[in-house]
């Protein structure tokens, strides 16, 4: 979710180290519901059960070769790693949209939970930690089987409230998309994002999810449906370490979107960074640059220290946000 045009998705071919020997395998894995899911699989030749494996799940409509750089960089570091795409974007893109049955919660709860068995399976035994931007990091929270995750790192996560908005940007954001991108979607039967610029084409479940005004996930079109029988929604499950990265001048990640989405993780011990661009020598970052290859020296760090050790550097830049 960006109000810019969504950064280039193909990456650079880069100089890797000798010891590759899978690196960036392509997969496919189903879903409960027989959907077929593709990604990326960056596996070490041999196999150590005190390895992490990560599982990195993309912003809304952001395919996953967008984070390749910071897969390669998990991996050089010592991990594991799996990229996916959700259901109706990239790799698990079908012929037509028009039609496809695909919802945030489907996002999370078949998607996501697939790659959580993929990665139990073809990794058994290692410690599963998750990297989730933007929607992904709710997405994390949205498997049966979150209670897998070891650690889990969210950068800008949280889910489209408007009124979370930054307020420099909240109204044109709100034309944007929840009044603009949902009227499209209901001409096209989708929405054509890489014709306007704006995002990969998007399945028209996820834009209903969206553009609905509500400040809880739970009444969401498609959040309704995996609330418990005692109301309670699926993110209690996970138990992971939780830090939540946020930077100052991204007008989707503010203070508000943050906290509203990290109290559903009422099952982790969990943590909120707010970054300023300044903080790092920087006069912008944005919601899509924590990924860039440009922020390897000064953002990727954090994210790798909370990966290993699941606490913070003592020089770490930023504010540890004090949690009510």
């Amino acid at each position: 979710m960006s109000l810019q045009e969504t950064p280039s998705l193909v990456p650079t071919q880069i100089e890797l180290p000798l010891q590759r020997v899978a690196c960036d395998e392509p997969f496919k894995e189903t879903a409960a519901d027989g959907f077929v899911l593709g990604g990326f699989t960056w596996r070490h030749p041999a196999r150590d059960a005190a390895r992490p494996v990560v599982i990195i799940n993309a912003a809304t409509s952001v395919r996953c070769r967008h984070y390749s750089r910071f897969a390669d960089y998990l991996f050089d570091h010592g991990f594991d790693v799996v990229t996916y795409d959700y259901r109706g974007i990239g790799e698990s893109r079908p012929a037509s949209l028009k039609g496809l049955k695909a919802s945030w919660t489907d996002w999370g709860a078949l998607d996501f939970e697939a790659m959580l068995k993929r990665v139990q399976r073809e990794f058994a035994g290692q410690p599963i930690d998750v990297v989730g931007h933007s929607f992904g990091g709710c997405a994390a929270g949205l498997g049966a089987s979150g209670h897998l995750i070891r650690r889990l790192v969210t950068v800008g996560a949280q889910f489209a409230y408007w009124r979370d908005y930054a307020p420099a940007h909240r109204w044109r954001m709100f034309a944007k998309w929840h009044v603009l991108m949902p009227l499209v979607t209901m001409v096209c039967g989708y929405f054509p994002g890489k014709r306007l610029g704006w995002l990969e084409d998007t399945p028209a479940g996820v834009v209903r999810d969206w553009s609905l005004s509500t400040a809880r996930y739970e009444n969401r079109s498609s959040g309704r449906a995996i609330s418990t029988t005692s109301g309670q929604m699926p993110f209690a499950r996970v138990t992971a370490q939780t830090l939540a990265i946020s930077i100052s001048d991204d007008p989707y990640g503010t203070v508000p979107a943050i906290e509203r989405l990290l109290g559903y993780f009422t099952g982790s011990t969990n943590a909120h960074l707010r970054i300023h661009p300044e903080d790092i020598g920087e006069e912008e970052v944005g919601h899509f640059a924590f990924f860039r290859s440009p922020y390897q020296a000064t953002l990727w760090p954090i994210a790798l220290a909370w990966l290993r050790h699941g606490e913070l550097a003592p020089d770490t830049p930023g504010r540890r946000m004090p949690r009510s």
